[in-house]
Formats: C-alpha cells, structure tokens, sequence
C-alpha cells in the first residue's frame, strides 16, 4: 500500500482483541505488513507458501487471513471502506437499489466434488459466483456454490442475508434466469422488488443493458485480480473472503485518490 492508502484504511481497521480487553497478545507483525501480503497474495494469485520473503512468514499471513475469514472480519472491514466510497461519491451509506448475478468460474483440481459442479449453459465444471451489488458496483453480498445451483436457489438464500443486512435496500435488478415463483417470494417475505430486466428480441448482437451492466462489471473488476480467476479454494468461505479481499484493494485504491472537489 501506499503511504495515502494505509492513511485511508488504518481508522477503518477491526480493533484487535487485545486492544478491547478480552484477553489474547498483541500480534507480532504489522497490519500493515499483513495487509500488504494478503493483497499481493489476491492480486497475483501467487500460492500461499510462495510469498516473497519480504513479507512476513507465509503461516503468519495465511493464520492472519483464516481468522478474519472465521470471524467475519474480513466482511467488516469491507463494509466500512464501502460506506467510506459511497460517502464520498455523495450517496448515503446504506443503499435502497441494487443488482443480482452470478458468475460461473472453473476449479483447480483441489476444489473437492461436494463444493463443485457442472453449469450446462456456459459449460464450466466449478463454481459459481453469486453477487448483489449498489448501483456503483460495489458489493453489498457474496455465495460461493456449486456451478450447477441454479441462480433462483442461489437467489433465495443470498437475497434473504442481504436483505437483512441492509434493511433500506428495496429494489434489485435481474436477468432473466431469477424470473418465476422469486419474484413473489421477495416481495412476500423480503418486502423486496425482484425486477427482471430482459433483452429485447428485436435487438440484434451486443446491447448494454440498463443495470445490468453495473454487476456485469464488478464481475470483469473481480476476474482482474489472478486469485479469481480461477477457484483455487477448498472451502468456499475461503472463495467468499478472496472476494471481499479484492473488492477491499479496489475501494482502498479509489479512496487514495485525490477527491474531485478539493483537486
């Protein structure tokens, strides 16, 4: 990180057990050290055990992201750096709107047979991606599956802890695959607007979309950083944290720069 961005992300950092009184030992590295590796880490999908020796111990750092992951730190930490973007882009922190996709990646061969499957329409044997993002793209929630769960199943669980998370959010945008009995179950139980926007049939090659495009393009921001561009992960908690950690390195990125009203 830069010296602008460890200034923006160290106030939004969990506060360390130790530090509230509940016990524990102050870490022996730097957070800034740590961070800095994990996000090397996600960004040139190096293996855990190849970290450049300028970085602290590999086993340090993988323990370090094992318990963020564990104890939804990560998520945390994540969250605030989103409040801080839309802060600053003159939304409010807590969105009203937002837009559901998923995206199917392929799996290494570590990936195990109970966490993988076969998507038939785009014909990947892995994972699934399943995302609700605001209209900046930036991620209000994430499901890692199987490739061959269907995006309404997907849909039901993910909508539900989004939805619970974000008690503004009112209205999500969908293509065609979340059409059916959802619809009805977001605004029965989720008091949610499922609202499918469909391709013209008339329309003929390549056309943009009206929100659509916005989750189509955090899905090209996410498969930037090498860690996911493949599913290296034997967990799919893991698969869920590396997508946070690379939306966490977009945001820290963003919130460097200098603001368009003081530059």
């Amino acid at each position: 990180m830069t010296d602008a961005e460890w200034a923006a992300v160290r106030p939004l950092l969990p506060v360390p057990g130790w530090m509230r009184g509940r016990g524990g030992q102050p870490e022996a590295y730097c957070h800034r050290a740590i961070l800095d590796a994990v996000r090397y880490l996600v960004d040139n999908g190096i293996k855990w055990r190849a970290m450049p020796a300028d970085f602290p111990p590999w086993d340090r750092v993988y323990a370090f992201f094992r318990r963020w992951r564990d104890r939804a730190l990560v998520k945390e930490f994540h969250d605030r750096l989103r409040a801080q973007v839309r802060t600053r882009a003159g939304r409010d922190t807590e969105p009203t709107a937002g837009v559901i996709d998923s995206q199917s990646v392929k799996a290494d061969a570590m990936v195990g047979s109970d966490s993988r499957g076969f998507d038939g329409g785009k014909l990947i044997n892995g994972r699934k991606r399943h995302l609700v993002v605001d209209t900046l793209g930036l991620l209000l929630g994430v499901m890692v599956t199987a490739a061959d769960v269907g995006d309404r199943t997907a849909a039901r669980v993910l909508l539900q802890r989004v939805a619970e998370a974000h008690h503004r959010l009112a209205l999500v945008w969908a293509d065609g695959g979340y059409t059916g009995s959802l619809v009805k179950h977001c605004l029965a139980a989720l008091a949610l607007v499922l609202k499918i926007v469909k391709r013209s049939d008339d329309r003929k090659g390549f056309v943009v979309l009206p929100k659509r495009w916005i989750v189509e393009r955090t899905n090209a921001w996410l498969m930037r950083t090498r860690r996911l561009a493949r599913d290296y992960e034997r967990r799919t908690t893991s698969a869920e944290a590396m997508v946070y950690w690379s939306m966490t390195l977009l945001m820290t990125r963003r919130l460097a720069r200098p603001h368009p009203q003081r530059a």
